[in-house]
């Protein structure tokens, strides 16, 4: 607690970018008046500071592990996890994304004609990831389901029109590839998110804005490989059931 109160809410979110639903959720300013203590912020808004303080621990606790052994999992249960984990989180960032990204476009775009760049990359990755999920809820996972359920029932299961469960899982993997990618070129445009640690710029909102695109983005970037490592080893043992 005492950490958090010494910190500005600015601070708080670009220290880690998932305190910032918790001040959208109570229509707190964090960018342009991002300079305020959390005391100020709840005083103002008439808000229990230790409920708010609360609220910001919560959503900063780890709530996953890099040490599940995802090998070992039935096939079944890793499409559900991906789509129920990993989907959803996606889902829910991509607005917040779109959002910082047109206000930094408004505000500073004509002096930083590179974030418009960075804005159509990531346009047009939040689009691909979208259909990308979509095809995996839609046609692989179901598939995936079916043959689960074959084969634990001594079923016979018929071919898919796709020919085998390895090509879509092939194509989901390349997609994976490209999108990574598309976050690297992001990277690179943005000077590893830093734009203009040259010029002198040192608005709150900005760094806030920039830290946060950094986090989210590596964060979907963190993704995509982890979700290339939980696809890869079960292609082998899905072209045996499929």
């Amino acid at each position: 607690m005492e950490k958090t109160m010494e910190r500005t809410i600015g601070k708080m979110v670009a220290d880690d970018y998932r305190t910032a639903q918790v001040f959208k959720n109570h229509k707190i300013d964090f960018c342009c008046k991002g300079n305020r203590g959390i005391q100020e912020v709840a005083k103002e808004k008439n808000l229990n500071v230790d409920e708010l303080i609360r609220e910001l621990d919560e959503v900063q606790r780890p709530h996953d592990s890099d040490n599940t052994d995802f090998k070992t999992w039935p096939l079944d249960l890793l499409a559900d996890y991906i789509e129920k984990k990993h989907h959803r989180y996606v889902e829910s960032q991509i607005p917040v994304l779109n959002q910082y990204l047109a206000k930094l476009c408004r505000v500073h775009g004509e002096r930083h004609p590179e974030l418009l760049e960075v804005t159509e990359h990531f346009t047009k990755s939040a689009g691909e990831l979208a259909m990308h999920m979509k095809k995996e809820e839609l046609v692989l996972f179901p598939w995936v389901r079916k043959m689960v359920k074959a084969q634990r029932e001594n079923e016979i299961l018929g071919n898919p029109r796709f020919g085998t469960v390895q090509n879509p899982i092939r194509t989901m993997m390349q997609e994976h590839d490209n999108e990574g990618e598309r976050f690297r070129q992001i990277a690179a445009l943005s000077n590893d998110y830093t734009f203009w640690s040259a010029d002198g710029l040192s608005e709150t909102n900005v760094k806030v804005f920039l830290k946060t695109l950094s986090q989210k983005t590596g964060c979907c970037f963190r993704f995509l490989r982890k979700r290339s490592r939980l696809l890869e080893p079960h292609r082998r043992r899905s072209s045996v059931l499929g």
